[in-house]
């Protein structure tokens, strides 16, 4: 950090001074908000780095996980977009997109009850609507329209008892279903994997989605680690990136794959064509064969 202030922010001073000083004053109370008064006057007042290293973590920390929240609005909106314009849900798994949507509420639901800082959680909002959409676009191209609404109904029974009636689910069950949420998250991974390992390719599946969800699998790590005592939270995450890891690498192995070809359907047999049957006209027919004759000849 010694370096950065001394080569960087100290010979900008004179230049930045005046832009700090004309930032409006709702925009500093959202700077002490997040970081706290004494980290906003020491980085954004006084431009030092090197003044607390905690602050300068903690400042880190809070730009990755707004970062983070705003990319999550559309992480995985080319994902449905390439559901939609192809009309076909091969090479991505529904049963991955299910697991993940609910580790998601259930680290939604456990990081409001606890009042954790939004920017720690704040994404797995806006990922879980757009889970539920790719769950009910493979349902539906794949012919299930009857479970894409079970589907979205059961969705719906489980956000109404973990986030709007708290009653039915108390905080040490909520303690609980986070511990496996952590668990859900890493296990969604692996039916995409085995899918993709099957069919020899990545099909429809998005690589920006995957890439940009392995680098913010990643950045949560490090927020987590600075903002959030939380054991269960944080080995959810690592493991959610060991396995993210390996669907990029997936995804590169594949790069250049073609498409899966489906199964040709077997030809069905050509109809035996059959003689057309002699009409009738009321004779007996004639035998080819001679018979002896009793007839002596004389």
């Amino acid at each position: 950090m010694d370096t950065i202030q001394n080569t960087v922010i100290t010979p900008l001073q004179p230049y930045l001074a005046p832009i700090v000083s004309a930032i409006p004053e709702p925009v500093h109370d959202a700077v002490v908000s997040l970081i706290g008064k004494s980290c906003h006057g020491a980085l954004l007042v006084d431009l030092d780095v090197t003044k607390d290293p905690a602050c300068t973590s903690l400042a880190i920390s809070k730009a990755l996980g707004i970062a983070i929240v705003g990319a999550s609005a559309v992480v995985k909106i080319p994902q449905i977009l390439k559901l939609i314009n192809s009309r076909s849900s091969a090479g991505v798994s529904f049963v991955s997109y299910a697991l993940e949507t609910a580790s998601l509420l259930i680290t939604l639901s456990y990081g409001v009850r606890n009042q954790f800082p939004f920017s720690t959680y704040g994404e797995t909002a806006l990922i879980a609507v757009q889970d539920i959409a790719i769950g009910v676009l493979v349902l539906n191209y794949a012919g299930r329209s009857a479970a894409a609404a079970a589907f979205i109904a059961v969705v719906a029974a489980s956000v109404y008892a973990l986030l709007f009636d708290q009653t039915l689910v108390d905080a040490q069950t909520m303690a609980y279903l986070q511990a496996g949420a952590g668990a859900l998250g890493v296990a969604s991974k692996a039916p995409q994997i085995y899918t993709i390992w099957r069919e020899g390719g990545t099909g429809q599946l998005s690589a920006f989605t995957v890439f940009n969800y392995l680098l913010g699998s990643l950045s949560r790590i490090f927020t987590t680690l600075q903002e959030v005592d939380d054991k269960f939270i944080l080995y959810g995450f690592i493991g959610g990136f060991s396995l993210n890891v390996i669907l990029a690498l997936q995804m590169l192995w594949y790069w250049n794959a073609p498409a899966p070809k489906q199964k040709a359907a077997a030809p069905r047999p050509k109809a035996v064509e059959k003689a057309p049957l002699a009409q009738s006209t009321g004779a007996s027919p004639r035998s080819s064969v001679k018979t002896p004759t009793t007839r002596r000849r004389g």
